[in-house]
């Protein structure tokens, strides 16, 4: 008996492209692995249960092909329960900016003019990719910071007026139902954002980033 891909990825990293392609029988075996973080298998007379212990990174298309502003929340088809299951949303759109296309275009030819030789020069201000894997590894098996009682007491509130669908610095109601889930998701951003820096606690402004983070993520993208 053998594992799928969430499975092979335990203690790692899960990338799923044409998310939106995927068969709805697979979409509902995937809320066990995202929300449980294990698979049940029953095949052949035999039950077990596999870790998937991964993140899950995936990206889908619009329903109609390119994302249209006018059609809102119809773009996405997707049930709220497996929506809800990601920390963080994007919307990615394919507008057409000459500076932006042609760094894009600069970056392909590179890619194709080089391939197979070993090329690792960073630019300024950039970590070589070496040395960035070294640390994103050292900050996985070194850091486990949690949340300070101020940060937690922060979240707390703020997660308490997002339920009630309350304003805060001129902010729209939320029109999405927040639970449990995405304030698990704060948690899980701010003590990333403290782990990146190799802090042994998330502190306020940790809480501050992983709110804006989520604010300009999921609740702007639902």
């Amino acid at each position: 008996m053998e594992g799928g891909a969430m499975v092979l990825a335990d203690g790692g990293v899960v990338c799923i492209d044409e998310f939106d392609k995927m068969r709805e029988d697979d979409r509902v075996a995937i809320h066990e692995a995202m929300e449980q973080q294990t698979i049940s298998i029953a095949k052949a007379g035999i039950t077990t249960t596999l870790n998937s212990r991964c993140s899950v990174l995936a990206a889908a298309n619009s329903v109609f092909g390119r994302w249209d502003d006018t059609k809102g929340e119809q773009n996405i088809d997707f049930m709220p329960t497996i929506l809800s299951r990601f920390d963080m949303i994007f919307i990615i759109k394919d507008e057409h900016d000459e500076t932006r296309d042609i760094t894009l275009a600069k970056h392909i030819m590179k890619v194709h003019m080089t391939a197979g030789q070993e090329i690792d020069v960073a630019s300024d201000g950039e970590l070589p990719l070496p040395v960035l894997k070294k640390y994103i590894n050292y900050c996985r098996m070194r850091c486990g910071p949690r949340l300070t009682h101020e940060a937690g007491e922060k979240l707390k509130n703020r997660y308490v007026l997002m339920r009630n669908g309350s304003k805060e610095d001129g902010e729209k109601k939320l029109n999405i139902p927040i639970t449990v889930r995405q304030l698990e998701a704060i948690v899980r951003i701010a003590e990333s954002m403290a782990k990146m820096q190799l802090e042994p606690f998330a502190i306020d402004s940790h809480v501050t980033e992983a709110l804006r983070l989520f604010q300009v993520s999921t609740l702007h993208t639902m």
